[in-house]
C-alpha cells in the first residue's frame, strides 16, 4: 500500500491512525499470518477496489481482503521471522527441525521480545511451521531436551516464559540453586528427588546431599502447606536421600507409617500421591496394618483407576490371592459394583496368559450388562470422552465373546440397553448393534426393518478394509472436532465486520460451511454402510473381492494384473481398484480362461482371465 492510499484510509477511518505502521508494512512480497487461514503472502494491492490480494497456503490464492477489516486480523511478519525463513530457505529450517530441535527453539527466542516467550507463544509458532498434528509430538520430545540445554531457562509453571540466557548455566547447578532458593515445600520435594539422581554423575551435587537432607527434613517437619499425600511422598524422598548417604532413617520424623495411621480415607490418600509410587504405598499399608492390608487393598481396588488398579491386582497376586480376586470380582459383578476403571482392566487383560484363568468365569452376558451400566453412569457424571466406551467400540471380538452362550432374550435386552445408553456416540452405537445382529439377526427389528439372514448382504452395504475405515473415521473426527468448529469461528468473525451483502469473507466462510457439512453427512452415511473385511473369503476359482487378477490381451498377448479390494482402497498407480469400479464389476465372478471386454487406459479391448490369486496370500 502506498502513502496516498494509507492517508485516504485513515481519513475515512480515523481509528486506523494508530495502525499506520502496520498498514505501511502491508506491501507486496510481505508475509502475513491470519488467525484462521494461516500463512499468506501479500501479492498486490487493488487501489480501485481497496483490497489486498493475498495468497494463503490453504488454497485461498488471490484472496481479496479489505485492509480496514484485516488490520486487526493479520500479523505482518518480519523478514527474519522463522515462518518467513522457512519459505525462503526450507532446507535450513528442516535441518533444524529434524536434527537440532533445541537450536530451533533458541532461534525463536533470540528473535522474541526480551528473548523470552511463553509455551503458548512457542506452540503457536510451531503449529504454523509444522502443522497442528505434527508439532505436538516433536514439542513434547524437545521440551525434555531443553531441560538439559544450558542456554535456555525452562519454566516450572505453564504461565511462565522460556528464556534464552545471556550466559549458559548447567542444568544441575540450576536445580541446586532452585532447591535452596524456594520456600515452597512441594517444589522442594520434587527438586530434592532430581538432585538424588543428578548426584550420581555430579560430585559437586553429591557433596551437598547432607545439607539438602537437613533442609528437606526441616521443611517436612515444619510446613502446614502439604496435604497428606504430598507429605507422604516427601517423606519417601527424604528417606531415599537418607539411605543414599547412609544416614539413620529411623530417627527421622514424621514417619510414613504415621501418615497412613492418621488417614481416615486411604483411597483419597492414594489419589494424592504420584502414580509411580502406588506399589510402594500398598507395601507400606501391608507393613503398617498387617492384619487389615488385604481388606484395605480390595477397598483401594474397588475405587481405583489407571495404574493403581493394576498395582492392587498384582500386589494381591504376589501374595497368592488369585482365588480371592476372582471371588471378589464375581461378587462385585452380582452387586453391580464393578466400576469403569476395573472393567477396563478386565477387558484389556481377559486374553492375557497371566490373568485369563482368573477372569474366565466373568466372560458372560452379565459382564456386558455391567459394562453398559458403568458407561451410562460415567456419561451422567461428565461430558468428556469415556475410555471404557471407546474400548468396547474398538474391541471387535468383545460382543461375540460375551454373548457366546447368551439366549436371544438376554441379547435382545442388552441390545435395547445399548440403544438407550448415553455414553456411546451414534456411530459407535450402530456399529455395536451390528455385532449383535450378526449373532442374533432378529434383533434387527429393534432398529426397524425385517431381519436378514446371516449370509444375506445389503445392497447398500460397502465392503471395506479395516485400514480404509479407520482413515474415514479419522477424517470424520477431524471434521467434527477441528474443521467445523473453526469454520463457525470464521463465520462469527466475518459477521462482525458488518454488511453481509458485500462481505466476501462471510460468503466464503458460509460456502465452506456448506461443503464441510456435506462432507460430514457423506462420511456418516458411508461409515454406517461399511462392513469390514480381511479379504480372507476370496478364492482362486472365481474373481471376487480380494482377488488379484492377471489379464491377457487377446490381440497382442500383453498382460496386466489388478487387485480388486474394498470400496475405499483404490490406488491406480499400484493397479489396485475398488470393487465398485466399472473394471472390477466387469471382472467379478469371472473364472480362469473366461474372456471379457473391459476398458483399460481409455480403450475397450477383449481380455482373457489368465490367473486368479488371493490378495492376502501375496502380502
Amino acid at each position: 500500500m502506498n502513502k496516498e492510499a494509507i492517508d485516504l484510509l485513515i481519513q475515512k477511518t480515523p481509528r486506523l491512525k494508530r495502525s499506520r505502521a502496520k498498514l505501511e508494512a502491508m506491501q507486496p512480497g510481505s508475509y502475513c499470518v491470519h488467525r484462521a487461514w494461516g500463512l499468506g503472502l501479500i501479492k498486490d494491492y487493488d487501489e480501485r477496489e481497496n483490497r489486498l490480494i493475498i495468497d494463503f497456503q490453504n488454497g485461498r490464492e488471490g484472496h481479496a481482503m479489505d485492509p480496514v477489516f484485516c488490520v486487526d486480523k493479520l500479523e505482518i511478519l518480519d523478514n527474519d521471522d522463522i515462518l518467513v525463513r522457512a519459505q525462503k530457505d526450507e532446507k535450513a529450517i528442516e535441518e533444524l527441525v529434524k536434527h537440532r530441535p533445541t537450536d530451533l527453539i533458541a532461534d525463536i527466542l533470540e528473535r522474541a521480545p526480551e528473548h523470552s516467550a511463553t509455551a503458548l507463544e512457542i506452540e503457536t509458532t510451531l503449529s504454523r511451521l509444522m502443522g497442528s498434528a505434527k508439532f505436538k509430538k516433536w514439542w513434547t520430545q524437545t521440551k525434555k531436551a531443553l531441560v538439559k540445554d544450558p542456554r535456555i531457562a525452562v519454566p516450572s509453571k505453564k504461565t511462565e516464559p522460556f528464556i534464552l540466557r545471556d550466559e549458559p548455566v548447567r542444568a544441575e547447578e540450576e536445580v541446586l540453586d532452585e532447591f535452596f532458593e524456594t520456600k515452597a515445600p512441594k517444589k522442594k520435594i520434587n527438586l530434592a528427588s532430581k538432585l538424588i539422581d543428578l548426584s550420581v554423575k555430579h560430585e559437586d551435587i553429591k557433596e551437598e546431599l547432607p545439607t539438602i537432607l537437613s533442609e528437606l527434613a526441616s521443611s517436612l517437619a515444619e510446613t502446614k502447606q502439604l496435604n497428606p499425600g504430598e507429605r507422604l511422598y516427601g517423606i519417601w524422598v527424604r528417606n531415599d536421600l537418607a539411605r543414599f548417604i547412609h544416614s539413620d532413617v529411623e530417627s527421622l520424623e514424621p514417619t510414613s507409617a504415621s501418615i497412613v495411621l492418621a488417614s481416615n480415607d486411604l483411597s483419597s490418600l492414594a489419589e494424592q500421591i504420584p502414580a509411580s509410587h502406588y506399589g510402594r504405598y500398598i507395601d507400606l499399608i501391608e507393613r503398617t496394618v498387617p492384619e487389615q492390608w488385604e481388606r484395605i487393598t480390595f477397598d483401594l481396588l474397588k475405587n481405583s483407576s489407571g495404574k493403581l488398579t493394576a498395582e492392587c491386582i498384582n500386589f494381591l497376586l504376589e501374595h497368592g490371592k488369585e482365588k480371592e480376586i476372582s471371588a471378589t470380582f464375581e461378587r462385585w459383578l452380582v452387586e453391580q459394583n464393578l466400576k469403569a476403571p476395573v472393567l477396563t482392566w478386565i477387558l484389556k487383560n481377559r486374553n492375557s496368559r497371566k490373568y485369563s484363568g482368573m477372569l474366565e468365569s466373568l466372560m458372560t452376558p452379565r459382564l456386558l450388562s455391567a459394562i453398559f451400566f458403568a458407561i451410562d453412569y460415567e456419561a451422567l457424571q461428565n461430558t468428556r470422552r469415556i475410555p471404557l466406551a471407546d474400548l468396547v467400540s474398538e474391541d471387535q471380538d468383545l460382543v461375540g465373546d460375551l454373548l457366546a452362550d447368551a439366549t436371544y432374550e438376554t441379547a435382545h435386552d442388552l441390545a435395547q440397553t445399548l440403544m438407550l445408553n448415553q455414553g456411546f456416540e451414534d456411530l459407535s452405537k450402530k456399529s455395536l448393534l451390528a455385532r449383535f445382529i450378526r449373532l442374533f439377526p432378529s434383533i434387527q427389528t429393534i432398529v426397524g426393518g425385517e431381519p436378514s439372514g446371516p449370509a444375506e448382504e445389503s445392497s447398500d452395504e460397502l465392503v471395506v478394509s479395516r485400514e480404509s475405515l479407520d482413515q474415514r473415521k479419522k477424517e470424520y473426527d477431524l471434521l467434527v472436532t477441528e474443521k467445523i468448529p473453526k469454520n463457525k469461528e470464521d463465520i462469527a468473525e466475518a459477521r462482525a465486520h458488518g454488511d453481509l451483502r458485500e462481505n466476501a469473507e462471510y460468503k466464503m466462510a458460509r460456502q465452506e460451511q456448506d461443503i464441510l457439512l456435506a462432507q460430514k453427512n457423506e462420511l456418516e452415511i458411508a461409515i454406517n454402510k461399511a462392513r469390514v473385511t480381511d479379504f480372507q473369503d476370496a478364492t482362486t476359482s472365481a474373481v471376487s473381492i480380494g482377488s488379484v487378477v492377471e489379464l491377457k490381451q487377446a490381440s497382442n498377448d500383453e498382460t496386466v494384473t489388478y487387485s480388486i479390494l474394498g470400496a475405499w482402497d483404490s490406488n491406480p498407480e499400484k493397479h489396485i481398484v475398488s470393487y465398485k469400479t466399472p473394471l472390477a464389476k466387469a471382472l467379478l465372478g469371472r473364472t480362469p480362461g473366461e474372456q471379457v471386454t473391459v476398458e483399460i487406459d481409455g480403450h475397450e479391448e477383449l481380455w482373457t482371465v489368465k490367473d486368479i490369486k488371493r490378495w492376502v496370500d501375496l502380502r
